[in-house]
């Protein structure tokens, strides 16, 4: 999977060096759940799946996975609550709850649910879905990846 990131340089004052600080991308695949379960029981045909797969933020700072309404309204993911959420400016919204969502990370891949932040916005990819995959951010290669002593299957934490 391709990774990009955004940076910007940090001077530390103590070893007078520059460090350089990113964001880190990872290519994800987003499916709609509820379809996957229709193809199971031979309801719809495996090429009819709700699926997109797009660049999201890790974001260690976020909670949830957040999707934006585009993407809510290309899966077709059933809104089953609201949510008050503070941003990372601080600014609280309240965000519309979707569930039945699988997200794929290579190998790896987990389900649940997504909050719908407004318009395009930026989607993250936050702490449960990370944790859930068993994945971790590289601070040295800046990227997104499987855990390297568990490559073939996640480890689940209680």
């Amino acid at each position: 999977m391709e990774m990009f990131f955004q940076s910007e340089f940090i001077y530390s004052i103590n070893s007078r060096k520059l460090y350089f600080m990113g964001n880190v991308y990872a290519e994800i695949e987003l499916i709609n759940e509820s379809d996957l379960d229709q193809v199971r029981r031979g309801e719809i045909d495996v090429d009819q799946v709700r699926k997109i797969r797009i660049m999201a933020l890790v974001d260690t700072g976020a909670i949830n996975m957040a999707i934006n309404e585009n993407i809510q309204e290309c899966l077709q993911l059933p809104v089953t609550d609201k949510k008050r959420v503070q941003l990372a400016n601080g600014q609280a919204i309240t965000c519309d709850v979707v569930n039945l969502l699988k997200i794929r990370f290579e190998n790896r891949e987990c389900s649940g649910r997504a909050l719908v932040l407004p318009g395009d916005s930026e989607p993250l990819l936050g702490v449960i879905p990370l944790e859930d995959m068993d994945l971790i951010v590289d601070p040295l290669r800046r990227e997104l990846a499987i855990h390297p002593d568990r490559l073939d299957m996640a480890l689940g934490r209680l």
